[in-house]
């Protein structure tokens, strides 16, 4: 069943709108959001990614609906791994922590919209070349087998190439001037710091994207879903980042259960790529009809059932522990030479956070 017309504009036209208000609020009054506002504001978009999946089932069907919530966990899991990184940058540039909520919520912006490219050019790959699959695949197993390995390592990691350009070609002044990117000092117009702020949250976004993007598409080919998915995945990252604050330093099993999702569907890629195989040095190009497919609703249980186990297995390492909602899942002196890095940073300061807790547990 195809996707309805005016529903995909209806809903590119209500999210656009609904980012825009978003914003709007943000930058009318900068500040730190309490533990209640950050809850209220996570639970509404949660709720409103709910809601879309059960409109989606009763204007679509329910494979669209079970496509969505798996891509959906997926993308939501991979963007509070994101928030271990957001956390180095802002570290890192020495965000005021009023103005840290504007600094996400631009910098969220910018990786929408380099997502939504990606994808386009992803739906474009794969409707043309079916063999991409195999690539996807094993890039998903790659990275999967990539954050266990990099688990506990240390923060030294530089800046991507692109942030360290900027640097170098904009002049910009020492100190942050509020949420502003551009101001008048001795009568010329230089930077703010706040514009590398915001590019490295961008482009570091568009680095996780690098691998969830093949992920989702390996749950479905809608780019419709897929750009959604995405949507109501990063709706409501910047309230989370406040929400989970120092709590994120109890989520130390997270990049495991990502790796077992990643690996799991990059499996499945490469089976679906091998049962629709037109390589001719594969089978003689002929498609491999014995290979089974993996049917959406076992995809969605798998994600859901590994995450709850990371989840609940995080909690049980980590129990006892006394967290406030400002203390940092990466010590600042740390992130000094740390970078806006990929989901490996991520998985070290995972990794480090649960060697710390097992010490604790000893010494105690």
């Amino acid at each position: 069943m195809d996707l309805p017309l005016w529903f995909e504009i209806a809903t590119f036209v209500g999210l656009t709108v609904l980012l825009l208000a978003d914003l709007l609020i943000v930058a009318r009054r900068p500040h730190e959001p309490s533990m209640k506002e950050a809850g209220l504001w996570v639970g509404f978009y949660v709720a409103l990614a709910l809601i879309f999946g059960l409109v989606l089932l009763v204007v679509t069907s329910g494979e669209y609906a079970t496509e969505f919530y798996a891509g959906w966990l997926t993308e939501y899991s991979l963007s509070v791994d994101n928030l271990f990184v957001f956390v180095i940058i802002m570290a890192r540039f020495k965000v005021p922590r009023a103005l840290q909520q504007e600094a996400l919520m631009v910098g969220i912006i910018i990786a929408l919209v380099l997502r939504g490219l990606f994808i386009l050019a992803g739906a474009a790959l794969i409707e043309r070349f079916t063999w991409v699959f195999y690539f996807f695949g094993a890039f998903l197993v790659y990275t999967a087998i990539n954050l266990v390995r990099h688990r506990g390592e240390g923060e030294d990691y530089e800046e991507n190439a692109f942030i360290r350009k900027m640097r170098t070609v904009l002049r910009m002044t020492p100190d942050f001037h509020g949420a502003k990117v551009r101001i008048s000092e001795n009568g010329k117009r230089v930077w703010t710091p706040m514009i590398i702020v915001f590019l490295a949250l961008g482009t570091t976004d568009l680095i996780f994207a690098l691998d969830s993007i093949p992920a989702i598409f390996g749950l479905t080919r809608e780019p419709f879903i897929v750009f959604t998915a995405n949507v109501f995945a990063l709706m409501g990252l910047r309230q989370l980042y406040f929400l989970l604050g120092g709590l994120l330093k109890r989520l130390v099993y997270l990049s495991l259960g990502l790796s077992v999702i990643l690996a799991f569907i990059g499996v499945k890629l490469v089976m679906e790529a091998l049962h629709e195989n037109t390589l001719p040095f594969i089978n003689g190009g002929e498609h491999i009809e014995s290979v089974p497919s993996i049917p959406i609703w076992l995809s969605l249980s798998v994600i859901l059932g590994v995450l709850v186990l990371a989840t609940v297995a995080s909690l049980l390492k980590t129990r006892g522990q006394l967290l406030t909602p400002e203390s940092s899942a990466v010590e600042p002196e740390g992130a000094e030479s740390a970078a806006a890095g990929g989901p490996e940073v991520a998985a070290a300061a995972e990794g480090r956070i649960a060697e710390r807790t097992g010490e604790e547990r000893r010494n105690r």
